[in-house]
């Protein structure tokens, strides 16, 4: 029986062609019959892939065959489902492009790579470690949310500071407006879905005068697969694939609003107009009058 899994990953690293490493990843990717997104530039990969396991392990050893991919950290999930032909279903088919960025903040002039990966970003935490600063620091420690607005509706750190962002270039904007310079005397701890974000966002963070940035390891994956629901994490965590959001355990908390009725639920769901881009956390029963009071 097909074995659907979900991988998460990106390495910083300089690539002196991304384009040979396009033509590679696209050729193998087809010839194992993955699905998915991959962003490449001269800073490194950014990637989702969905697939049968067997097939997600033969395009892992073969990522990994390159030297500077070797120590990526791959973040696996559980899949919806694969088709008979092995293939994902959480993902319409296999994109694998170049890119001035592969997480784009608007500002491709800001990022230093070198083979260590981000230069200047923030002090690295693993999901224990993390434990350990807030042992030891308390309230004053800061979570600073990497993500858009709406992936934080549906789930988010205890206390977090959630910026008004649609899209991930707007911190750059709000960092330069000095919204949150009060916070540049704290202990700042910026994360987001699997670390590439709050990565490169620690690193304006620091080069905007915040004194003592963080960033945590793995991102919120790897402290929920640490923590589960036991920890600091409250709520579930938004995915761009067609499984919408994934929790930690049986017993997460739902702690988005619908934006029609205001019940308690997870689920997103974009505008029914087709010329609006925008998403909503939505209940099944008003996206479904949405859509029908929209059809009509």
């Amino acid at each position: 029986m097909a074995t659907p899994k979900i991988v998460l990953f990106y390495v910083f690293t300089p690539l002196a062609d991304p384009e040979a490493i396009r033509v590679w990843q696209r050729d193998l990717g087809e010839a194992l019959g993955l699905r998915g997104r991959l962003l490449i530039s001269k800073d490194g990969v950014n990637g989702t892939l969905g697939g049968d396991l067997p097939a997600l392990k033969k395009w892992a050893r073969s990522f990994r065959s390159y030297a500077p991919f070797r120590e990526v950290d791959l973040k696996w999930s559980e899949g919806t489902g694969v088709d008979a032909e092995g293939r994902s279903v959480d993902f319409p088919k296999l994109s694998v492009k170049v890119r001035e960025e592969i997480v784009s903040f608007g500002a491709p002039q800001e990022l230093r790579v070198d083979e260590g990966g981000v230069v200047g970003g923030g002090t690295r935490l693993s999901p224990e470690a993390l434990h350990e600063l807030i042992d030891e620091r308390g309230d004053d420690v800061v979570f600073f949310d990497g993500r858009n607005a709406l992936e934080a509706q549906i789930g988010r750190f205890r206390g977090a500071v959630v910026p008004d962002t649609d899209t991930t270039r707007d911190f750059v904007q709000l960092l330069d407006s000095g919204a949150y310079d009060d916070l540049k005397g704290r202990p700042v701890v910026t994360y987001c879905t699997g670390g590439i974000r709050c990565e490169v966002l620690s690193s304006l963070m620091s080069s905007r005068g915040f004194g003592e940035v963080y960033q945590l390891e793995g991102g919120i994956v790897r402290y929920g697969e640490t923590y589960g629901d036991d920890g600091l994490w409250e709520g579930s965590l938004y995915v761009f694939d067609k499984r919408g959001f994934v929790d930690f355990s049986d017993h997460a908390a739902v702690i988005g609003e619908c934006v029609g009725c205001g019940t308690a639920t997870n689920r997103t769901a974009n505008c029914p107009d087709p010329s609006c881009r925008t998403q909503f956390v939505v209940c099944a029963s008003c996206d479904t009058a949405r859509c029908s009071a929209h059809a009509a």
